[in-house]
């Protein structure tokens, strides 16, 4: 057991699906998985482990916010080994052409976070996926004839923020969208070498406010995304 995950040893798969809604991994453990077992609890944070077309994976929540998604990813990677992480979420689009329901792979994650720079203060250590991931599963997601959009997200340390009009400008200069977790992810995962990639859901824009989704449907309904990260989990 980690201080925040319950599990016994051998209980996650060494491949994981991250949603930030532990209600979101629990619809994709009993909708996409065969012999889903919970593992953890602890916190109402929900992580499941069970089989995708014969291939041992497993499913947490992580939260909101690159805190939380920190403290899951480390002890995933150096308490239980896992080695392949793929955030599921959702992000804000930040450009006219980025609409709801589109998907968005991270590239990049620039970031407004001071975690990265308390570390690096003479750097700017940029964040960035697992080349073979992202390859995959932007193959995966055209194939499925998805919108799918790659490129540079903004990892935001803030939700209702006073500066939404910068966040817009990144938009003008090529910034595909708005989330919190994509950059710390990156980083917890290049200090431990291992692969993580960034997938999300547009569920609302900064530039189309009429576009919008309720939270029944960022928790149940974004299945392409989720079929996209199972499918880019097999085989690694």
């Amino acid at each position: 057991m980690s201080i925040h995950i319950e599990a016994q040893a051998g209980q996650i798969a060494d491949k994981i699906l991250l949603p930030g809604d532990p209600l979101r991994a629990q619809f994709i453990a009993e909708n996409f998985l065969e012999d889903a077992q919970c593992f953890n609890r602890v916190r109402g944070m929900l992580g499941f482990t069970g089989t995708y077309k014969g291939e041992r994976v497993s499913v947490m929540g992580t939260g909101m916010g690159m805190p939380s998604i920190s403290i899951y990813a480390r002890e995933l990677i150096v308490d239980y080994g896992v080695k392949t992480l793929i955030r599921v979420g959702t992000a804000g689009g930040l450009q006219t052409d980025v609409h709801v329901r589109d998907l968005v792979l991270a590239q990049a994650a620039a970031t407004n976070s001071n975690i990265i720079r308390n570390d690096w203060p003479q750097y700017d250590f940029p964040q960035t996926a697992d080349f073979t991931l992202l390859d995959k599963a932007y193959h995966i997601s055209k194939d499925l004839g998805l919108t799918t959009h790659v490129g540079t997200v903004l990892s935001s340390d803030v939700f209702y923020s006073n500066y939404a009009d910068k966040n817009i400008a990144l938009g003008e200069w090529g910034v595909k969208a708005v989330e919190m977790e994509a950059a710390a992810l990156y980083y917890t995962a290049a200090q431990h070498q291992v692969k993580a990639l960034a997938l999300m859901t547009i569920s609302d824009s900064l530039v189309h406010p009429e576009e919008d989704t309720s939270a029944k449907e960022r928790e149940t309904t974004f299945t392409d995304m989720m079929t996209v990260g199972l499918e880019t989990l097999l085989g690694n």
